[in-house]
């Protein structure tokens, strides 16, 4: 089982989906992907649940507030980068010109983690562990895959990410895609796509997860037959097949299959 407990300052190293119905979630996501659903117990704090893999966790979901929802908040993906210094971090961020949603918090017993939206909107999350853990579920059917920002200035990108988390940047042209490697040291870490067409209009900047399936169109074609919606079908790419999907509660996420190194 492909397990990680080895993740690097910048790397992605968790995943966690803020939903409007935590439970139908978990009963949505369990059939698509094999996951078990571990409700959390945590005193004074909205209903939590880790989505196992075997009995490692894969990602996790909570449950949206009210307040959240009746904003019009969408349910979203939230993609978390690991970091040595939370509270250091935070401030770094604010310099460069992030926006902090949730300051610094401790998780008791596990680590620390803040929020924020980057200088062009997109949110995206920090996590330093304070604890060992059981590690993580990554690469295989339900396993985080890949983490994308999908965004409309790139340039801006590169350089407030790179200046934050000391990301280094490729450049990996594909067919009609100026399309742009995240590494961490010698590491493939991510990616970021730009948003330049007109089926982009109207979409905000984001960060996009992806998980790994075994066979992207039938994951996709049993998302669609069970509620969910298909954004982009199974679309070949030089590693492989990807689709991206929503919920039936609408949040978006990417599955992918590898088939080739590229």
């Amino acid at each position: 089982m492909p397990v990680r407990n080895d993740f690097q300052p910048g790397e992605f190293c968790w995943v966690d989906l803020a939903a409007h119905d935590l439970a139908a979630a978990a009963d949505w996501y369990g059939a698509l992907f094999g996951w078990t659903e571990v409700k959390q117990d945590a005193p004074n704090a909205p209903p939590y649940s880790f989505f196992l893999k075997g009995d490692v966790p894969a990602a996790a979901g909570g449950q949206m507030s009210d307040e959240m929802k009746a904003q019009g908040i969408p349910p979203v993906w939230n993609s978390y980068v690991c970091v040595e210094d939370c509270e250091a971090m935070q401030k770094r961020a604010a310099e460069l010109g992030a926006t902090i949603t949730v300051p610094t918090m401790e998780i008791p017993g596990h680590g620390k983690l803040c929020y924020f939206m980057d200088p062009a909107g997109a949110s995206i999350a920090m996590w330093q562990s304070t604890a060992a853990g059981p590690g993580v579920f990554t690469a295989e059917h339900g396993g985080m895959s890949w983490v994308e920002l999908m965004c409309r200035d790139v340039g801006a990108a590169r350089e407030f990410y790179g200046r934050l988390f000391g990301w280094k940047f490729v450049d990996m042209p594909m067919e009609g895609v100026a399309y742009t490697m995240i590494k961490v040291g010698e590491k493939d870490a991510g990616g970021i796509m730009p948003m330049d067409g007109p089926q982009f209009e109207g979409v905000p900047n984001h960060w996009l997860v992806y998980f790994a399936v075994d066979d992207c169109a039938a994951t996709t074609a049993k998302a669609g037959e069970t509620g969910g919606m298909v954004r982009v079908p199974p679309t070949d790419i030089p590693v492989g097949t990807f689709s991206v999907l929503a919920d039936p509660q609408g949040g978006t996420f990417a599955t992918i299959t590898i088939t080739a190194t590229c």
